[in-house]
């Protein structure tokens, strides 16, 4: 017989190593995601939410870069108007003014759909905070009923007269060298359309919660008190 050349190496199948706190509790094993509606994924993970998350979280990414362009016009308006006056020679204009005015104008509309994803928007919390997360859904769901998307569509309707009336007469301002209006009034309807469908995304998230019960709130209780540790192969 021929010997072998080499070290024979013994074949040992994988091992799976788990290392956590010491003071770790044990976990029960947590039963699957109930089906929603006509599928087996999550509600709040559903294509359309996917959708307009991923949209107005890219415009957010633009709006943050647009106000990078306000600050900086607006400090060159700041310096030229009072080195201007030093020099004696006019180095602003109105257009440089009504630009930095028509950025924060598109700031505010544009970003209103990414600060609803981001839960950005100011709120005076008394009580919210404290609930749980079944509650906080809740009054999401009810919010958004009630007050922000019969609200939007609100907006939509009364504006579209006078948006539609700029756009006849090609309305601009009324200043010497200042640029035209009605293409920023036209944003006011591209804005609330943005937050309507941010909106109805953000209540089918909360209605996902809603459904999934107490499965939604141990998911976030766990995420906040998960400790360091991992899975190693």
């Amino acid at each position: 017989m021929r010997e072998a050349e080499g070290p024979v190496l013994a074949h040992h199948p994988p091992r799976v190593i788990v290392w956590a706190s010491a003071h770790e509790p044990r976990r029960p094993l947590r039963k699957p995601d109930p089906p929603t509606w006509d599928s087996d994924k999550p509600l709040r993970d559903n294509p359309y939410s996917r959708f307009v998350d991923r949209l107005t979280g890219g415009l957010g990414r633009f709006i943050a870069w647009m106000a990078l362009v306000m600050v900086l016009i607006g400090a060159y308006n700041a310096i030229a108007r009072y080195l201007g006056r030093f020099i004696g020679v006019n180095l602003s204009s109105n257009l440089y003014l009504e630009l930095q005015w028509y950025l924060f104008s598109l700031i505010f509309l544009l970003g209103a759909g990414f600060a609803l994803r981001e839960n950005a928007h100011v709120r005076v919390d008394v009580l919210y905070g404290r609930l749980r997360a079944r509650a906080r859904a809740a009054i999401n769901v009810v919010g958004a009923v009630v007050m922000l998307l019969p609200f939007s569509i609100f907006v939509l309707w009364v504006s579209w007269p006078s948006i539609r009336n700029s756009w006849a007469v090609r309305e601009a301002s009324p200043d010497p060298g200042g640029l035209p209006r009605y293409p920023l009034k036209a944003v006011i309807i591209v804005a609330f359309v943005l937050l309507l469908a941010q909106g109805v995304s953000e209540f089918l998230k909360d209605l996902a919660v809603l459904r999934r019960g107490d499965d939604a709130e141990e998911e976030g209780e766990d995420a906040a008190e998960a400790p360091a540790g991992g899975i190693g192969l």
